[in-house]
């Protein structure tokens, strides 16, 4: 297991270094200059000038990466080109805002899709399968923002069930947070509980059709220990894959339910930075999602080998 973790860990190095690379350059290779706009109105040149050399916007791109990586490393992710603040502060105080959000949804989307998924499997050619295909055809085609603003006019002025929008921590008033997260995360869900239950009908079917699925049920096992003992535990990797990668693209930010719900995440902060040409902001914003996408991946070669005994010996 140790050999594991620091084996992910040395191919982290190379790509967190290629990624930070590509959006640093990928950025400055967009139209349009920041420092016009923080100059104000009168646009001083005395003050743009100012304002690069401070910023070492006129050294070779490849100087200014190498200074900002090491700050990097430092511990240090720079500035706010537009509002001064350290844009770790900033990844610091939107981080656990979205991390609530994604955990709230890949759990919703977890009780909805692997159920239905085992469901249809085991149901295979029925009306029960068609119907979970169909849900889940319904739930990777309906838009998020429309879905959410549906609920919103249902749920929160029509019945006056839920608040409509806002952000509350957990930690600091939980009922009052568990009401403004049961929408955004059922909408988020919803479309990643249709993927959930695609891959693991597809993995369930294919598990069942094998020699030992077989014999466990030639020994005379019920079909409830030989679907939840001997198939589920082995269907279970491509089903870790997935949950893992969504889970990673959550934390990304997911910019348009945020949007409709005012949700203070990721989501916005990246557009807002995108917008801005904002060259700090969204350098360590990808830099943190890369790490991110990384764990994720570390953390479903963990689930494998616990999930399969098998593995711990390859």
């Amino acid at each position: 297991m140790a050999t594991l973790i620091l084996r992910r860990l040395l191919i982290a190095i190379p790509t967190l270094f290629l990624v930070s690379l590509f959006v640093f350059a990928l950025q400055r290779a967009l139209p349009g200059d920041p420092f016009l706009v923080i100059a104000g109105e009168e646009r001083d040149p005395e003050v743009i000038a100012r304002l690069r050399e401070i910023y070492r916007m006129d050294d070779p791109i490849f100087v200014q990466f190498f200074a900002w990586l090491g700050q990097v490393v430092q511990g240090d992710f720079g500035r706010s080109l537009r509002t001064g603040e350290p844009v770790l502060g900033l990844i610091l105080q939107k981080l656990p805002v979205t991390i609530q959000l994604a955990t709230a949804s890949i759990l919703v989307a977890i009780s909805i899709g692997i159920p239905i998924g085992i469901l249809a499997a085991r149901r295979k050619g029925t009306i029960v399968d068609y119907s979970a295909s169909a849900v889940a055809l319904w739930g990777l085609s309906i838009p998020n923002f429309w879905f959410g603003i549906m609920l919103i006019l249902l749920v929160s002025v029509h019945l006056k069930w839920l608040p409509a929008s806002g952000y509350e921590s957990i930690f600091v008033h939980p009922w009052e947070a568990i009401q403004r997260l049961i929408m955004p995360a059922f909408v988020l869900g919803n479309g990643l509980a249709a993927s959930l239950m695609r891959h693991t009908r597809s993995a369930m079917l294919e598990v069942l059709r094998s020699d030992y699925v077989r014999t466990a049920r030639a020994k005379g096992l019920d079909e409830d220990t030989v679907m939840h003992r001997h198939a589920l535990r082995n269907a279970l990797v491509p089903i870790i894959t997935l949950t893992t990668l969504l889970f990673g693209e959550l934390l990304a930010g997911a910019v348009l339910t945020e949007q409709v719900f005012t949700i203070p995440g990721f989501g916005k902060l990246i557009v807002d930075a995108v917008f801005n040409r904002d060259y700090g902001v969204v350098q360590g914003v990808v830099l943190c999602t890369a790490i991110g996408f990384i764990l994720m991946n570390l953390i479903a070669d963990i689930l494998y080998i616990v999930v399969n005994p098998r593995l711990r010996t390859g």
